[in-house]
């Protein structure tokens, strides 16, 4: 029997908690219910400040023209990569940390991380002769925004049992996801410019980038004493390193971390690329001076972001409900669908006349060709739109579904395998393993928020307009092999998981 202690002493914020079975129903009705709510709460909070900032520099490349820097499209697709290979890289050590160092403790470690990426961003853009060397060692450090998302998943995954964690996880990425929406959304009439469709006008004040680095780095700080106060350590999630990376030896490891490319690695780089792509395809607005022409990308997008954010809860409910690896499989039979779509609605488009974008932008001409062109390309845009948010459902969608399936995948392989007796240890394990492998599938997947808004404006890339159609024609391709993959180790009839029933049986 657990030892009598209230929930107010033993289980409060700010402790250390040494006795936690999730997986007892009286338990977890009585006491870890409750607190393994109010560490989500506080959780996604941070990972949501997080996300905002990873995704700092998707809408602030896209503004800085306006605000007086002369930087290429590839140069700007390059300062929009940087913080996504970063955040990839980083989510390992992230993934490690917690059980290392406790969840509590590494959220105030990490929430306090996104000063350095914050403050530098503030200094970087109040001045202009600043070197774009500079800007792209500056935007690497928003990387540091893109590992709390590891070692958030990682936290949460100890805190619920095997039945809930579909629906905790889910809510907890999708709270994080949620900060690119929100930075999309309302950096743009932060720092004084027009936004949200229009209600917001621009300020006669002028932009002021410097704005967006301070609010976060305030945030920051309330995140960082919020996890101290609020959230707590669990001292049976400890574990070393060398346990975790155990989990390398696993063929799932490396087979979910392949489809996460094609789910997450799809939503936060078309996230960080749309911006620049509405920008580049459908809008014109080359120096301060010249009014606007075509569509505004700051009134659009954040939709995707947020279309994708909402949609993964609902991908972990589906897994629940119908299996992780059905749902999966429908999710990229879906996004093949969408690019295909979005390749449709760019092969529409009316190229503009190359004399409306010069290399010195001072010397734009708004002439009625151009005019012409933007227009065509204006009445174009509501289906371009319709079909890329079409794609960030399903992203969403598969998000949630491929994460639900990896703690499942790894407990049914612990029953398995473990006697009655060791049934509660084994399943500790599992619960180990498994935020192990969300972490270094969360690594691998965010590869894809690098590769993608590299290969629209890679530095070697001379059309850029045209290189869309190639990209998306490429990522269609890539999402017909994780349908197959999909499909063939996890949903056909004779496969790895049917041959295992421990897996198929669990919804699989």
């Amino acid at each position: 029997m657990p030892p009598a202690v209230s929930l107010e002493s033993a289980y409060r914020g700010g402790v250390t908690i040494d006795h936690w079975t999730p997986e007892d129903d009286e338990f977890w009705e009585t006491t870890g219910k409750t607190v393994a709510r109010r560490n989500l709460v506080w959780s996604i909070f941070s990972e949501h400040l997080g996300f905002s900032v990873w995704l700092l520099w998707s809408v602030s490349a896209a503004l800085l023209p306006k605000a007086g820097f002369t930087f290429t499209v590839s140069q700007l697709f390059l300062l929009v990569a940087i913080p996504n290979l970063v955040g990839a890289l980083i989510r390992l050590p992230y993934t490690f940390a917690v059980p290392k160092f406790g969840g509590r403790n590494w959220t105030v470690v990490s929430a306090t991380a996104l000063l350095v990426p914050t403050l530098l961003f503030a200094w970087a853009v109040q001045h202009p002769e600043t070197p774009y060397w500079v800007f792209c060692v500056i935007a690497a450090t928003a990387g540091l925004g893109g590992g709390n998302f590891a070692s958030s998943m990682a936290n949460i995954n100890f805190f619920y049992p095997i039945k809930k964690k579909g629906a905790a996880l889910g809510l907890n990425a999708a709270g994080g996801n949620l900060g690119v929406a929100v930075i999309q959304l309302f950096l743009p009439v932060v720092v004084g410019g027009a936004g949200i469709f229009g209600l917001v006008k621009a300020s006669e004040g002028g932009f002021h980038l410097e704005r967006a680095g301070y609010l976060y780095a305030g945030l920051a700080v309330v995140a960082a004493i919020s996890a101290l106060v609020f959230m707590n350590n669990l001292s049976g999630a400890k574990s070393s390193p060398r346990e975790q990376l155990r989990v390398l030896k696993y063929k799932h490891t490396w087979v979910m971390s392949f489809l996460y490319i094609g789910t997450f690695g799809s939503f936060i780089g078309y996230s960080a690329a749309m911006p620049l792509l509405i920008k580049l395809n459908f809008w014109n607005q080359p120096v301060p001076t010249v009014p606007g022409i075509g569509i505004n990308f700051a009134y659009y997008a954040f939709l995707g972001a947020l279309v994708g954010s909402v949609a993964r809860p609902y991908g972990g409910w589906l897994a629940d409900k119908y299996g992780g690896a059905r749902v999966t499989l429908w999710t990229f039979a879906a996004m093949i669908a969408g690019t295909l779509g979005v390749i449709y609605t760019l092969t529409l488009l009316t190229p503009v006349p190359p004399s409306a974008i010069p290399a010195d932008p001072t010397t734009f001409v708004h002439s009625a060709a151009t005019q012409a062109a933007v227009d065509a390309n204006s009445a174009i845009f509501p289906w371009f739109l319709a079909a890329f948010l079409f794609v960030f459902a399903a992203s969403g969608v598969g998000n949630g579904s491929t994460y639900r399936m990896i703690p499942l995948i790894l407990a049914n392989e612990a029953r398995k395998n473990a006697s009655q007796d060791g049934l509660a240890a084994a399943m500790l394990k599992a619960t180990k393993e498994s935020s192990a492998v969300i972490g270094i599938a969360g690594a691998i997947g965010a590869l894809g928020g690098f590769g993608i808004p590299m290969t629209f404006g890679a530095p070697w890339v001379e059309d850029p307009v045209g290189a869309v159609k190639v990209a998306f024609a490429v990522f269609t391709g890539f999402y017909a092999v994780c349908l197959a993959t999909t499909w063939f180790v996890y949903v056909r009839t004779v496969s790895f998981a049917g041959r295992a029933p421990s897996l198929a049986g669990a919804g699989v």
